[in-house]
C-alpha cells in the first residue's frame, strides 16, 4: 500500500512539474516576445516535446536564451513524466489505487460493523463466521494475506493494526466490536488500549498466546480474552473423557449446516414474554426450544432455569432448537405485548 501511494505521488508531482514548465514557457514568451497566448503555448509545446517545427515568429536574443532554458528544464521532465505514467498504467498501480479508493469509501459508510485485526488462521475463521450476519473489516499488513483477502472478497485495510490512524480508517468509532487476534500479546494489548480509547463502547475480544497475558489484556480494555491453545487442549482432553458430549457440542455449535443450533435471544422491553414464567410462556410447546440458561443484565448466569423462572426484559435466553423454532422464539421475545 505504501509503495502504491509513493508511485502515485511521484506521478502527480511529475505532472504538476510539467504543467508548471508549460505555464512558465507561455508566460515567458508572452512577456519577452509579446506573443499571443496561442502562439506562446504552441512554441512552448514544440520546444519541450522536441517536435522540431520552425519558430512561430523570429526570436530575439532574449527569446533564444529563454528557449534554451525551457529545453533544459522541459525535455527531460516531460520524458520522465511519460515514462512514469506509462509504467504506472502498465503495472496496474492506478487501477489498484482506484480500487482501494472504492474500498475505503465502502468502509467509511459502515456502521455497527466488526473489525478483525489479523487475518491468520484464527482471523480467517472469525471473518467467515461473523460476515454471515454482520459487516466485517479486516486489518492486515502481510502481502500474502492481502491477496487472500482480495480473493475471498472481504473489506480490508492494508496497514498496522496497532496504529490509531489505521483503526480510525477502519471505522473503530462507529464499530460494534473488534477482534484482536495478532500473534503477539504485546500488539494485542496495544490494540486494546488504542481501540478502547477511541470507542469506549466497543465490545473487544482479544487473543492470548501466553497464560499471563489474559490479565494484561483485560486491564487494557478487552471484554473477553480467549486462549486458542488452552481451548484446544481442553477440547482434545474432553474428546477422550466425554466423547458424546463433545460430539453433541460440535453438532450444535459448529455445524451450521445442521438444523439443530444453540442461539442467544434477548428479551426486549415490553415483550410478550415479560413477566411470564417459562412454563406460562409456552416456549417449549410453541417453538420446541429448550432454554439451557439465562443471562441477566447484571451478568449473572442462571443455568437450567426452573419452570417457574420469571422472564424479565434484558434477559438473554440461551436456547437449543432447530432454525424454525429459534425464529419463532425470537419473534416471541421481540413482539410487544398487546
Amino acid at each position: 500500500m505504501a509503495d502504491m501511494r509513493e508511485e502515485i505521488k511521484k506521478v502527480l508531482l511529475s505532472v504538476l512539474a510539467a504543467i508548471s514548465i508549460v505555464t512558465l514557457g507561455v508566460l515567458g514568451y508572452e512577456l519577452i516576445e509579446g506573443w499571443s497566448l496561442l502562439d506562446a503555448l504552441y512554441m512552448t509545446l514544440i520546444t519541450v516535446t522536441t517536435v522540431g517545427y520552425g519558430e512561430v515568429h523570429p526570436l530575439s536574443e532574449e527569446g533564444r536564451i529563454f528557449t534554451i532554458l525551457i529545453l533544459f528544464l522541459g525535455v527531460g521532465l516531460v520524458l520522465y513524466v511519460f515514462s512514469m505514467v506509462t509504467e504506472a498504467i502498465v503495472s496496474g498501480q492506478i487501477q489498484k489505487a482506484m480500487g482501494r479508493r472504492r474500498l475505503e469509501k465502502k468502509i467509511a459508510q459502515l456502521k455497527d460493523h466488526y473489525i478483525i485485526c489479523g487475518f491468520g488462521r484464527i482471523g480467517m475463521v472469525i471473518a467467515e463466521m461473523v460476515s454471515k450476519e454482520h459487516p466485517v473489516v479486516v486489518v492486515e499488513n502481510d502481502p500474502s494475506q492481502i491477496q487472500r483477502l482480495e480473493e475471498q472478497g472481504f473489506l480490508y485495510l492494508e496497514g498496522d493494526a496497532t496504529s490509531e490512524e489505521t483503526l480510525l480508517k477502519a471505522g473503530v468509532e462507529r464499530a460494534r466490536g473488534l477482534f484482536s487476534v495478532l500473534q503477539s500479546d504485546a500488539d494485542n494489548v496495544y490494540i486494546c488500549l488504542t481501540a478502547k480509547g477511541l470507542n469506549p463502547r466497543l465490545f473487544l475480544v482479544a487473543r492470548a498466546a501466553e497464560e499471563d497475558a489474559e490479565k494484561k489484556l483485560l486491564r487494557a480494555g478487552a471484554d473477553k480474552v480467549v486462549s486458542p491453545y488452552l481451548i484446544g487442549a481442553r477440547r482434545m482432553a474432553l474428546t477422550v473423557l466425554r466423547p458424546t458430549v463433545t460430539d453433541f457440542l460440535e453438532l450444535a455449535v459448529h455445524k451450521a449446516s445442521l438444523d439443530l443450533q444453540i442461539e442467544e435471544i434477548t428479551v426486549i422491553e415490553r415483550s410478550r414474554l415479560q413477566g411470564q414464567s417459562l412454563l406460562e410462556s409456552g416456549i417449549r410447546q410453541k417453538t420446541g426450544a429448550i432454554i439451557l440458561a439465562v443471562k441477566k443484565e447484571s451478568g449473572q448466569m442462571i443455568y437450567n432455569p426452573p419452570p417457574d423462572y420469571i422472564i424479565e426484559p434484558g434477559d438473554i435466553l440461551i436456547a437449543l432448537a432447530d432454525q424454525k423454532g429459534l425464529m419463532r422464539l425470537k419473534e416471541m421475545a421481540h413482539t410487544l405485548s398487546g
